[in-house]
Parts: structure tokens; sequence; C-alpha cells
């Protein structure tokens, strides 16, 4: 970890956030989604949409989405990113606006998101023709697989293969979510889940059942970063970035080096070496959960639980409510919102959970987050760590 890394330690809070739309937002477009949140966060920050001068956003439906976001908001900032590396964007845009901030390019920087997967008009065939040409994938689409559900299948396939995982160790992960989404009056879905019910749910590429894959949903999401030396003047308690990073090792699912191992162990050794704390400091977890075995995953790379060794961690509710650890607290993409990209929502819940707003669902205490952002199947990985003052 480079000297320069290591002092944009705490350099930046988060300021603001703010949700609109998140399940069904019918009559809504994206941009007026993605309006809507950012409204939330910027006044969360008690800040107003002139203040921002800095604008990170990203898009699977628009390449040149970060020009029409700050024209649509009427601002003109001075740092602009619309990197996209798929869910994991929002997790990973926090280094570049980081950077910014301290070189004095902006003084406040707006991510925002919004999505109408769920009610958009346009069908899911002609989506993923669509994504077909803009995304090719010469050494997949060929085989038409389900995707994304066929990569994630390789993955849960080849990992009970090698360790032995169980279908209902899987299972446990999405019951745990569903637990936590039950405490979360937004959560999207909120019915009973048992084991059993994931088990004989639809089969949508074996192992996964319907039940082992995240929503479709809508959502805006946003979050509002300034420099810490503004802590003192906002009106919410701040919760500081400690540690970043991200890491890609493949595009395509047939070009991932080891099915069972994710590029979260480089990203998650950058954050924690950047915050100087590891696994165990870790207080709340939010994993993007597209499938139960992403979470799994990155339990393991992560570093709280060894390799093969995910399935017994998540055994008889150790991520549920009351459990060893506290993942995915507001319900995860499986059970309380997932409009395409989770990533950002990923980062939101832990900010309410560090500033004690998290209701019934509230880790006590806690002063430390880790967030993870996954893009692709299991293309990009990015990993940050938050914490209260009392971390710096």
């Amino acid at each position: 970890m480079s000297a320069r890394l290591s002092s944009l330690r705490g350099s930046a809070v988060i300021a603001g956030v703010g949700t609109f739309g998140c399940g069904e937002a019918h009559g809504f477009t994206e941009m007026e989604l993605l309006a809507r949140s950012a409204r939330q966060a910027v006044a969360d920050a008690g800040l107003k949409m002139s203040d921002i001068d800095g604008i990170c956003t990203a898009s699977v439906s628009s390449t040149m989405w970060s020009m029409a976001v700050p024209e649509y908001l009427g601002i003109n900032p001075r740092f602009l990113d619309g990197t996209m590396i798929g869910g994991s964007s929002f997790v990973a845009h926090l280094m570049p606006a980081m950077l910014a901030l301290q070189s004095g390019q902006c003084n406040a920087v707006l991510v925002c998101y919004g999505s109408t997967q769920r009610t958009a008009t346009l069908g899911r065939k002609e989506m993923n023709a669509s994504r077909r040409i803009l995304d090719p994938m010469p050494y997949e689409h060929p085989f038409d697989p389900v995707m994304p559900a066929s990569a994630y299948a390789l993955a849960a396939a080849r990992h009970m293969h090698q360790y032995g995982t169980t279908r209902k160790q899987l299972a446990e992960i999405a019951v745990a979510a569903r637990a936590w989404a039950q405490l979360n009056p937004d959560a999207f879905m909120r019915d009973p889940l048992s084991i059993d019910d994931v088990l004989s749910a639809r089969m949508v590429c074996d192992p996964l059942s319907v039940r082992d894959c995240c929503l479709v949903t809508d959502g805006g999401g946003a979050y509002v970063l300034v420099r810490a030396d503004r802590a003192k003047d906002l009106p919410n308690k701040p919760v500081y970035v400690l540690g970043n990073g991200t890491a890609t090792w493949h595009r395509q699912i047939a070009s991932m080096p080891d099915l069972t191992v994710t590029a979260a162990t480089q990203s998650g050794q950058e954050a924690y070496a950047m915050a100087g704390l590891s696994a165990k400091d870790m207080n709340v977890l939010a994993l993007y959960d597209a499938f139960t075995i992403n979470t799994l995953l990155f339990l393991e790379d992560l570093g709280f639980c060894k390799k093969g060794e995910g399935g017994a961690f998540v055994e008889n509710g150790g991520i549920a409510p009351g459990g060893r650890l506290a993942v995915n607290t507001n319900g995860g993409g499986l059970s309380c919102v997932h409009p395409g990209m989770y990533g950002i929502f990923c980062l939101i819940e832990a900010v309410r959970q560090l500033r004690g707003e998290g209701g019934a669902r509230l880790v006590a205490g806690a002063q430390t987050a880790l967030v993870h952002g996954n893009g692709g199947t299991l293309s990009s990985q990015s990993t940050a760590i938050l914490g209260t003052a009392e971390t710096l």
C-alpha cells in the first residue's frame, strides 16, 4: 500500500444517502428514479444540488449516461467519472472521488444510479439481445447460456464438487437474507421463507433455484461524498471511508482462473491494508448477493472463513439475525432490492447502520462496516471499509 493511498484513509466522509422507487416504480424513467434519490441524498447531506461539483454514475442501457445525468440535474461538474464495471461500479467510484476531493478538483461528489429493470417496457429477450451487441462474450454467447444465472450456477457447482458444499447450505443464505428483510419495512419480499421453500422452488439453472437468485426490481440510489474537514458541519453522523480496493481478473466466466476464488481476495486485501484493519474488525457486512453463491464466495475470499468452509459458516443461521455475523442486514439483493446493479444499495445500507438508523435490524454499537460490490459474472470486485469517528 503506497503512502499516497494510506493518506486517503478517513479523508472523505459519506455525508448523505438516498433511495427512491425501490421495488416497483410504475410510470417513472430510470433518470427520474436517479434524480429523486439524488435529491434525497443531497438534502440528507445538508446541501443543495448547486453545491454538487462532482458526479459518478453508470448505466447498463446508456454509454453516455455520465453526460446525460448532470444535464438532467442541471449541474456543471468539475469532476466526472462514468466508469462502468457492472454492479461494483458504485463502490469502485469511491477511490477516484476521494482523489478528486483531496486534490481540490471538487468539493462534493454525488454518486447516483437508477433502473427500471422490473417495470421497463422493453422485454427481457430484447434486453439480452441488445446486451449481446454492446457487451459481446465470444466464448459463451454462441452456446446461448441463460445469463447471468448459468455463470453463477457453474461457480456454485464447482464449489459443491470441490468442497462438498450443499444446496441446503446455499439455502441458508437465502433464508438469512429473508429474515433480515422481515425486519426492514422497505424490503420488497418479506414473506416467510424456509430451507425447504428454497430447495423446492423452481429450478433456474442447476444447482440454483429461483430463491437462490436475486430479485428483479426498480430503484434509485445515491450518496454524497465530501472532505472529512467538513464533517463537523454535517447534519448527520459522518461515515468515514477508511479503505477501498478494486480488482478484475476476467470478463467471461469461461476465462475465470478458478471458479471458487474471486478477485475479492485482491480488492479485499487492498481495502484492509488502506484501512489498517482486517476481517475480525468488521461489525457489519454488506455483500453483493446476486445469487446465494456470491455471499458464500465473498465470506471466504474476504477472510471471514477459510476457503471451502463457507457452507459450514452460514449453517444454523450463522449470518441471520442473532447469528455470528451480521450480513446483508437490509435483506440484500435476494430479498430487499436489486434493480440491475446492486452495489450502491450495499453502501447505503452500511451507512445507515453506522449512523444508527437501522430500526429493528440495527446492529447496535457498530463502528465498522465492510461493503463489497460485484460486477459482471464474478468479473469485477470492489471492497470498501467504512467507519465511524471512533475508528479514526
